[in-house]
């Protein structure tokens, strides 16, 4: 049975943190602010995982609680998932995902970004889709205050 799921992740940006989104640490003034390394990209892609195979959310697997995996990589949170969904059967066909950040721009990284999802996740990186937008200098994501990320998955569940 083919399923797909959505993902939605935020976190606010801070001093004195590196930014990392799609695994790629990236130069900036500010990195997300989280218990692990705040990935907002990888982690709305492993709630729409677990939400195709209709499973609890990342925060279930993964809580801010769990000293064990204070400052985890959210390419090792992906590889997870995927093990996880491939305990009850499930096989990923693709994901899609878009950041919502007004700087930096990301559309260099971004094939690095494809390649690292894909290897975490053990599909090809032409069925990963990395996107970017601003929010117009609206609201949160447009004060520059925090960065927010949406992602849709498609699975096969027997």
């Amino acid at each position: 049975m083919i399923r797909t799921g959505t993902g939605y992740d935020v976190h606010r940006l801070v001093e004195g943190r590196p930014l990392v989104i799609g695994g790629v640490e990236i130069p900036h003034h500010r990195g997300l602010d989280g218990h692990s390394d705040a990935d907002v990209l990888c982690h709305a892609i492993a709630d729409a995982l677990l939400g195709a195979a209709a499973l609890p959310d990342i925060g279930h697997y993964f809580p801010p609680s769990d000293e064990s995996i204070r400052g985890i990589s959210s390419l090792e949170i992906l590889r997870r998932v995927a093990a996880i969904l491939r305990e009850t059967g499930a096989v990923i066909h693709n994901v899609d995902s878009t950041l919502v950040a007004e700087r930096p721009k990301i559309l260099l990284h971004v094939p690095t970004m494809k390649q690292n999802i894909a290897a975490a996740l053990g599909i090809a990186p032409d069925c990963v889709g990395v996107k970017a937008t601003t929010n117009e200098r609206m609201g949160f994501p447009g004060r520059e205050e925090g960065m927010c990320a949406m992602a849709t998955a498609c699975i096969d569940k027997p």
